[in-house]
């Protein structure tokens, strides 16, 4: 159902929902009509927005037994009752057990649209709250995931907490190695999908001849081999998130089907004349240019466009030096625990490579040198970290002061006082550095 401010009305008289609807309809109020306890309860899903006005005496499931069951689903769900003059006690008891209200038979068409309008108004009110909260811990908790002090990681998280509980598409842009699919990964977790599929396909790993048949599914005996039915990476990833990698090697004849799954939100199997519905929210990523292909003809302009409602943009490792020691050190302790090991103590000398590498393979190459690390295998010989001419000076001494302030500042909450005396610095030098640094 629509996630819109909607008044769902269950009613088996056809003449009284049609006064129902018509009263609301008159006053801008959408409603849905239904004659049946069970078909409110098929209409109703986790996103429904609205609210439920229900007759009391109904065939089948009883209006008392479908609020009960409503306010299971969600207890914040308003409820109003309509009651014959038999049913008061019926109805007082129920709002006793968390109905919002009830109206006695014959109400005026005022009477509905004024208790209606309140409810609603309750029903906004209500999810406005449960998105703001949902937020804050989707802030909180992204901080834990997405591990940097920068201002670009920050700026990053802020994003993802605005866009996570959105059904807009969203494109990731960035080098191999900068973390891709943990976004792709926290964007489905902190949006109201996450308790459907994450689906992950890399483009860049199936060849042409598999790809269709991997992405839209396919009949049986749809092709040499095709014994049975497949579900495809589309369909099955109905309901949730669809993570699409390297979307740029996708073949340009299967960019035309996607879009058009994008367009009609549906799809037809290979072999197969019959649509199926599907709902599904695409998050792409890329390390290439996208609008740059478009121009040569090497990516559907029309499908980029699609694809980046909003859009993500990783820094690479070298471009936010700031969190290579506590991104490493995040990384150490992971690998000290996974293989047993105790903690190997981050040496100044060891800490200055760190800073003066270029990281080419960025995050997922800081991973792998942590875990060698925690080996105590030589790690700067043969990751390269002794190779390269790095940043300047100037640009580690800075990377690197920052992060100690920030770190000091953290381990103290912000108390500027305690964080000078634990690093030896006049509150004055270090109230001027947190305002050079933008900590």
């Amino acid at each position: 159902m629509s996630d819109s401010l909607t008044v769902l009305i269950v009613e088996d008289d056809p003449h009284v929902l049609l006064g129902c609807q018509q009263a609301l309809a008159l006053e801008d109020i959408p409603s849905i009509g239904v004659s049946s306890a069970e078909e409110a309860l098929n209409q109703i899903d986790a996103d429904f927005a609205g609210i439920v006005v229900s007759d009391i005496r109904l065939p089948g499931i009883d209006g008392l037994e479908l609020h009960k069951r409503l306010k299971q689903r969600d207890p914040r769900l308003p409820v109003v009752l309509i009651t014959g003059h038999g049913d008061i006690g019926m109805a007082v008891g129920a709002m006793r057990d968390g109905a919002y209200d009830f109206m006695e038979k014959p109400f005026s068409p005022e009477r509905l649209v004024d208790v209606a309008r309140r409810a609603l108004e309750q029903r906004s009110l209500a999810r406005e709250v449960s998105a703001l909260r949902r937020q804050l811990a989707g802030r909180q908790a992204l901080e834990q995931r997405i591990i940097g002090r920068s201002p670009a990681m920050q700026q990053l998280r802020e994003l993802i907490a605005n866009v996570a509980d959105t059904n807009a598409n969203v494109l990731i842009e960035g080098e191999t190695g900068t973390g891709k699919e943990l976004i792709a990964r926290s964007l489905h977790d902190f949006s109201k999908r996450q308790h459907k599929q994450f689906v992950a396909l890399n483009c860049g790993g199936l060849p042409e001849s598999l790809f269709e048949s991997e992405i839209f599914g396919h009949e049986a005996h749809a092709f040499t081999g095709a014994g049975k039915r497949r579900i495809g990476k589309i369909e099955h990833a109905n309901g949730g998130s669809l993570f699409l990698d390297e979307i740029e090697s996708m073949p340009i004849n299967l960019q035309i089907k996607l879009l058009r799954v994008l367009q009609e939100h549906s799809l037809e199997r290979l072999g197969s004349n019959q649509s199926v519905a599907v709902d599904c929210r695409v998050i792409a990523a890329t390390k290439a240019d996208l609008a740059e292909l478009g121009k040569r003809s090497e990516f559907r302009s029309d499908l980029y466009y699609r694809l980046n409602v909003v859009t993500l943009e990783l820094p690479p490792l070298r471009e936010r030096r700031e969190d290579i020691a506590l991104l490493f050190e995040h990384f150490l302790q992971l690998a000290a625990l996974r293989f047993d090991r105790a903690v190997p103590e981050l040496d100044r000398k060891t800490l200055a490579a760190l800073m003066a590498h270029d990281w080419p393979g960025n995050v997922r190459e800081l991973r792998n040198v942590a875990e060698r690390f925690a080996l105590g295998l030589p790690v700067f010989k043969k990751s390269g970290l002794t190779d390269g001419a790095g940043p300047g000076f100037n640009e580690a001494v800075e990377a690197f002061e920052r992060n100690l302030l920030a770190d000091a500042l953290e381990r103290h909450d912000g108390n500027l006082s305690q964080a000078a005396q634990a690093l030896g610095l006049a509150k004055t030098t270090l109230f001027d550095k947190v305002k050079k640094y933008g900590l």
